[in-house]
């Protein structure tokens, strides 16, 4: 990218912020508008992946900054436009005349009769920059266009609640301050402004890190997208939904479960199951993974996990997913084991106490479930083992579970009506739901394969969507299984079996 393309960008971004800062929001979202249009044409300009992901995430940083500026600029204009501004300059005699300010709770005094006849433009209060709609304006104010309202009318009572200025002579420029935690505490006024976590105290290339990486708000999966494992899924609403239901209830000896373990096969549904019980709950999603608490500096991984917990008590309700934990927390001891590697699992599991280790009434309502998974369940260390209290096995689909996962996988394909589900369930004793997922995708695409053969690349472009649009049949399904084979073997189900009967705790 030429460094003047980036440099016009960075321009525009910062005067945009400055114009947000400084309450010329109508300004700061033409700013914020140009900045999207110039990341978005740049997006379509690359041509590397990474380089598009990376410009990506920070459209949706910008994008985020201008829905917030976009935001207080409506409820400022609705309250304009319902109130009449005390302190804003009245034309009186060819002068601009300021009017003194007033106690919002003493009525003023009555107007005369002569001055109703007259005509009462307000105009907006001189500033220092520049006007809010022209940034070369003169620094003497415009009449506004707007039409006046009576100045004896009360505010109402959705305006009294508003976040936005109420007492006279509110609506000057906020004051800038260039520390960062006084520019959170006046974003964190502004109505629908989203609760950030403070990253004072911390490295803030660590915070940010984590805040890009891992943390989704909500992952949209539904129960209804997870076919069968029925007692998995009450489960996990026994140890996360219903203590944040029934809060007192929950406390003392029926705490809730300080972490949950699912074991079992490659493809039976772990992940899936973690992001349900986020979206369900309302809960943030922490999506840890061993790259994410990995660096190459010494110490740093350990901090790195800290944070990570203190990230989610702050954000609580949180659920903190850990996918293959038997990579991050394996059995400690062994001769091959690194020294940082070992300070990382001592800290995870001072965590994993802590999380649970609730003094406070403020710290009980701080709710942090650890959810793990893993296909290796011996592998993982025994203190571990004991503080994801529950451990419950995700086995291979059955046959009922089996069927309604081939419905969920066609809700949005057409299928001829020869397709017998129930044979096809039969059929596919031993998949796994990603296997049966492979399945459906292979049959899908029989049609495709069967028009496009024998053609030119210039004809497979011309098809019309039309002939594409054929409802799969039961051969396509036939032939798909004879491509596409099971994943789990029957040794690897006796292992499960026999880990679960010594340690299982469903």
């Amino acid at each position: 990218m030429g460094s003047n393309q980036l440099a016009e960008i960075l321009e525009n971004a910062e005067m945009a912020r400055e114009n947000a800062l400084l309450g010329n929001y109508d300004t700061a979202v033409i700013y914020y508008q140009g900045v999207l249009q110039q990341i978005q044409k740049r997006m379509v300009q690359t041509g590397e992946s990474s380089s598009k992901q990376k410009w990506q995430l920070a459209r949706q940083e910008i994008a985020k900054e201008y829905e917030y500026v976009k935001d207080i600029s409506q409820v400022l204009a609705n309250f304009k436009r319902d109130t009449f501004s005390p302190s804003a300059p009245i034309r009186h005699g060819g002068f601009h005349v300021e009017e003194p300010t007033r106690d919002p709770d003493v009525w003023p005094p009555p107007t005369p009769v002569e001055r109703e006849s007259r005509p009462v433009r307000p105009v907006q209060r001189p500033v220092g920059r520049s006007n809010r709609n022209d940034d070369h304006s003169p620094s003497y104010a415009k009449p506004s266009s707007r039409p006046a309202v009576s100045r004896n009318k009360a505010p109402s009572r959705q305006q009294k609640k508003s976040n936005a200025p109420a007492k006279p002579g509110a609506n000057a420029k906020p004051k800038v301050d260039s520390g960062i935690k006084n520019k959170r505490d006046e974003k964190a006024v502004n109505e629908g402004e989203e609760k950030k976590f403070d990253p004072s105290g911390y490295d803030k290339d660590l915070v940010e890190s984590l805040e890009r990486d891992i943390v989704q708000r909500n992952p949209n999966v539904r129960w209804d997208d997870i076919a069968d494992l029925t007692d998995a899924k009450k489960l996990l609403q026994e140890a996360v939904v219903l203590p944040l239901w029934m809060p007192e209830f929950f406390t003392g000896i029926r705490r809730p479960w300080k972490g949950v373990l699912m074991v079992g096969p490659p493809g039976t549904g772990k992940t899936m199951l973690a992001k349900a019980v986020a979206t369900e709950c309302g809960t943030t999603f922490f999506n840890v993974t061993s790259s994410t608490l990995t660096s190459k500096y010494r110490g740093e991984s350990e901090k790195l996990v800290r944070l990570l917990f203190e990230m989610a008590r702050f954000y609580a309700p949180s659920t903190i997913f850990i996918d293959e934990i038997d990579s991050i927390c394996s059995k400690r001891g062994s001769d091959s084991e690194h020294e940082a590697s070992r300070r990382v699992k001592s800290e995870l599991l001072v965590q994993m106490d802590g999380v649970s280790g609730n003094t406070t009434e403020d710290d009980a309502l701080k709710v942090v479930m650890v959810l793990a998974a893993t296909n290796f369940p011996w592998d993982i260390d025994e203190a571990l083992r004991r503080r994801l209290e529950k451990r419950i096995y995700i086995p291979l689909p059955t046959v009922d579970g089996r069927e309604e996962l081939l419905k969920i996988n066609l809700r949005q394909i057409k299928t001829s009506d020869d397709i017998d589900m129930k044979q096809i369930a039969s059929d596919t004793e031993g998949y796994s739901g990603a296997d049966i997922t492979n399945v459906c995708r292979d049959a899908s695409l029989m049609v495709m394969r069967r028009r496009i053969m024998g053609l030119t690349p210039e004809q497979i472009r011309n098809i019309p969507k039309e002939e594409l649009d054929i409802p799969i049949a039961m051969e396509d399904f036939k032939e798909a299984l004879r491509k596409v084979s099971k994943t789990v073997s029957e040794a690897d189900l006796k292992k499960y079996k026999e880990w679960m009967t010594e340690f299982g705790s469903s």
